[in-house]
């Protein structure tokens, strides 16, 4: 009996110290994983100030960088818009030179820029048709008195208006709002100085030994053909535009507008 009451004992002994040594692995086991978490906690947080402090730095770079173009951009555009009304003074008949130059390097650019934004389909707005028209006669037409009345209605009309309408800024730290004021005024001023202050346009309104001066470049006085030409054709093509806008955007494409409502159009404006 007695030897039975031993072997009970030498188990109950064994599998105490079995039992107290699982107990403390799994201690042991806890411990080094709280401090394992720990750790990973410190260098979560450690990861996330040094992140942090980067982004702030970014951020602050980026803003040194965008204050820095603003001000190249600022100091371009004064320059710029004071050697141009120095030169539409001394040479007018240079105008529409920088006008076609302006027109093929910052309308491409933004192109790019506005298709990056989602803003493209601004691109199909009437100052831009009408600028188009504008190229043609000087490129191709310049003598073409019934295409040059046409131009002189649209640039003197609804571009000169959008300024006002659409609240037009000239900011000059904006390359983008400097272009949309060039855009609606420089044609204004190019189909002005075209027919008062261009020394060839000068001569045929004041023909030679008469006093009397001609209303019009090309020596045309019949109030019909003016009246035609001025606010007929010009109304004619500005509604064929609207409705070919309307066509485009709210038809053609209004599922790819529908799907994405990023996009803007002067509808959403």
């Amino acid at each position: 009996m007695s030897n039975n009451e031993e072997l009970v004992e030498e188990i109950i002994t064994t599998n105490g110290d079995s039992f107290e040594k699982v107990k403390q692995r799994l201690k042991d086991r806890s411990k080094k994983m709280a401090q394992t978490k720990e750790m990973l906690s410190k260098q979560a947080n450690q990861t996330k100030e040094i992140l942090s402090k980067q982004a702030v730095k970014i951020a602050k770079q980026a803003e040194e960088h965008e204050r820095f173009i603003n001000k190249v951009t600022y100091l371009l555009g004064v320059l710029g818009f004071g050697g141009f009304c120095f030169l539409l003074g001394a040479r007018p008949q240079d105008i529409p030179y920088v006008y076609c130059f302006f027109y093929f390097t910052f309308v491409p650019l933004r192109w790019i820029y506005y298709r990056f934004k989602k803003w493209h389909y601004y691109l199909l707005d009437f100052c831009y048709y009408a600028n188009t028209i504008f190229l043609v006669d000087l490129l191709l037409y310049p003598k073409n008195e019934k295409l040059f009345m046409v131009c002189f209605s649209f640039a003197e009309g609804p571009l000169a208006w959008a300024l006002i309408i659409w609240r037009c800024s000239l900011v000059f730290s904006s390359a983008d709002k400097l272009v949309s004021v060039l855009i609606h005024l420089l044609p204004g001023l190019v189909f002005f100085t075209i027919r008062w202050w261009n020394p060839a346009t000068f001569e045929a309104m004041h023909p030679k030994e008469t006093s009397r001066r001609v209303s019009w470049p090309y020596g045309v006085e019949d109030k019909s053909y003016l009246l035609t030409w001025l606010f007929w054709v010009p109304l004619f093509a500005y509604t064929l535009w609207q409705a070919l806008y309307f066509l485009i955007v709210n038809v053609l494409r209004r599922q790819r507008l529908l799907r994405d409502p990023e996009v803007m159009t002067s509808y959403r404006f």
